[in-house]
């Protein structure tokens, strides 16, 4: 059972963890101190909970925020995640921590803490392909990294960490010219949000993109436990 929380939240402190396929980085919202230890393709759920805990058991916190790699239903992942190990579908993060916890897709996290009104997609340049879409407030997960895009391939496998490395920097970036590009015009967002590893190396914004920091991922899970902020899929204006 997990603990309770007793502190009203805004005295409470968040340990925003942002899981990743080569590093899960995590960070408290008062410490605001940025920690970080490698991933691989075999890191498990019960692995990860083990590192973050050696990794910060110097601090305190009271609630935990995830950001995980993949779908989440119920703050539970749905399925096991693309570039990492077994053991995640399903895995109860609140039992393991002890602490109230909050778990989203990756990219939504980081999107919450992009976020400037309006309609806005995320996409996340990183390992693989993030998405997500905050419409009024309104939060939309997405998984546009598994469609269809080109002669076969996905878009995570056009414009992910392994394609920017098999076609270089100069090719990759016009294939993200042409995805930013498709994906404006059949979504329709007011502008697009750049996040990830590798959002950095675009050399030239289009018109309607932005460029975030990696750093909007720890307020997005900070955001979290913040009411009227953001609104969960569904809701509707009140």
């Amino acid at each position: 059972m997990a603990k309770k929380t007793s502190k009203p939240a805004s005295r409470q402190t968040i340990l925003a963890i942002d899981i990743g396929g080569s590093r899960v980085k995590v960070m408290t919202s008062s410490e605001r101190i940025r920690r970080a230890f490698a991933s691989s393709p075999g890191l498990s759920a019960r692995a990860m909970v083990r590192q973050v805990k050696a990794l910060t058991k110097d601090w305190s916190y009271d609630v935990v925020s995830i950001g995980y790699p993949g779908p989440v239903i119920n703050n539970r992942p749905l399925s096991e995640p693309h570039n990492l190990g077994q053991g995640w579908a399903g895995y109860n993060f609140e039992k393991a921590f002890g602490r109230p916890t909050k778990v989203v897709n990756d990219a939504l996290m980081q999107a919450i803490g992009s976020y400037e009104g309006g309609r806005m997609l995320f996409l996340g340049l990183g390992t693989g392909l993030g998405s997500a879409m905050i419409v009024d407030g309104i939060l939309e997960p997405m998984e546009l990294a598994h469609l269809p895009y080109r002669n076969g391939r996905t878009f995570e496998q056009c414009v992910g960490a392994a394609a920017l490395k098999r076609i270089g920097r100069r090719k990759w970036q016009r294939v993200v010219d042409d995805v930013l590009r498709r994906l404006l015009a059949a979504l329709e967002p007011d502008y697009v949000m750049l996040g990830g590893g590798n959002a950095d190396k675009i050399e030239k914004l289009p018109r309607k993109v932005r460029l975030g920091v990696n750093t909007n991922a720890f307020e997005g899970g900070f955001r979290l436990w913040k009411k009227g902020l953001v609104r969960p899929p569904g809701a509707r204006a009140g």
